[in-house]
């Protein structure tokens, strides 16, 4: 720990020396809906934002009939507040459901220069696209991709402190974050092999700590119209097995390690807009250490590894039509995402797991913050299984 911190403070002393080298870099560079709030409005104190969608969703099944479903599914509302020119606050609200209410993110954002902010409390984990980027306006598809769901346990987010920004002259957005882990257990497991880690994200929400995590990311955008991010993260899990134990207590010591997992996720991720071509695709990777204990522990399933990528191309017809709307893009996407890619040697690998979509549709944008879009989607797995689904949704972002 004192190395990493040691690390860290000389990242901060290196990059405060570093000053902005123009706006022109500083344009092209990825930001997010709540590192975007005073875009236009650096004279504001408080400004407003939020972002949300109704969806329609139609399961097909052959030989039955479904219902469908129809939800708000989420409503957002964002809250920023500058107390000086270098010190914000960033506030994040969301609704699930119409009745469920979390907090997404919170934090103060302190502002060096460009190459350099402090920052600390409730943030999203930058690990691939739609974690830091999931608002409707901003994916294909009327719901998010399953790869940032069972892998990257989107939206993700957990309490923690660390310095994030822009480096022009390598054309570099970095982040770089102390955050509390995942609750693997207590008072029972929270992780298995259907929903991988998902289980166990704490949300800021009385959240336990035995063990610092770190997550990183950086994002180039050097080249027009493409933006790469490779992402890592680190750690262990927390558990309640640990409040209490005495330092002399081995047994029970070992008891509480056995509740733990060790996590290496690696994320690699790339976006390319160029005319009317939108093209995307990412890859995440992580590696579990000691699922065997935990699952012999626990009585879960858990993988020793998960894998899961996609791919996607688009292209807005709109481009070459002179009309008031802003964009018609159809759309294909493919993922594959495996929750038991690998296995210990006390657990059986289920091929219901290994799963593969294809999600084929339309997007109407109106304008570039209201979208209705409309998909179909194929679910296949291992033990051949086939599912479809029929969807619409409207989703707003402002």
């Amino acid at each position: 720990m004192k190395k990493l911190l040691s690390l860290i403070a000389g990242i901060i002393i290196f990059l405060h020396s570093i000053e902005a080298q123009g706006d022109t870099l500083l344009s092209q560079q990825p930001v997010n809906r709540a590192d975007g709030l005073w875009q236009g409005k650096q004279d504001a104190k408080l400004v407003l934002g939020g972002y949300g969608q109704v969806d329609y969703n139609q399961p097909i099944t052959k030989g039955e009939s479904r219902n469908g479903k129809l939800d708000v599914h989420r409503f957002v509302l964002l809250f920023g507040y500058q107390f000086t020119d270098n010190l914000q606050l960033v506030t994040e609200v969301e609704v699930e459901h119409v009745k469920e209410i979390f907090v997404e993110q919170v934090f103060l954002n302190y502002r060096l220069n460009n190459s350099l902010n402090l920052r600390g409390g409730l943030l999203l984990i930058p690990m691939g696209i739609v974690n830091e980027y999931h608002e409707p306006p901003t994916f294909n598809g009327v719901e998010r991709p399953n790869v940032d769901k069972y892998i990257v346990p989107t939206t993700w987010r957990e309490i923690g402190a660390g310095v994030t920004g822009t480096i022009l002259p390598a054309s570099l957005k970095y982040q770089l974050y102390i955050v509390n882990g995942f609750r693997g257990y207590g008072p029972d497991a929270q992780f298995n092999g259907n929903n991988g880690l998902r289980g166990g994200r704490q949300k800021g929400a009385e959240s336990i700590i035995s063990a610092p995590n770190i997550s990183f990311k950086l994002d180039y955008f050097g080249l027009t119209g493409l933006n790469i991010g490779l992402a890592g993260y680190f750690g262990k899990s927390q558990s309640t097995l640990y409040d209490g134990v005495s330092k002399d207590d081995d047994t029970a010591k070992i008891t509480a390690d056995s509740s733990v997992i060790g996590t290496s996720m690696l994320g690699l991720d790339a976006r390319y807009n160029k005319g009317g071509l939108l093209l995307r695709g990412q890859l995440i990777f992580n590696s579990l250490r000691n699922s065997h204990e935990y699952n012999e522990f626990t009585g879960s399933d858990l993988g020793s590894a998960m894998l899961g990528y996609h791919i996607e191309a688009g292209y807005n017809i709109f481009r070459h039509v002179d009309l008031r709307f802003e964009k018609l893009i159809p759309f294909l996407r493919f993922e594959k995402y495996n929750t038991h890619h690998g296995v210990s040697e006390n657990t059986n690998r289920n091929p219901l797991y290994d799963r593969t979509d294809v999600t084929a549709g339309l997007g109407f944008w109106i304008t570039e913050g209201a979208v209705v879009k409309a998909d179909y989607q194929w679910f296949l797995n291992a033990a051949s299984q086939t599912a479809g689904q029929f969807n619409m949704g409207i989703g707003f972002m402002f």
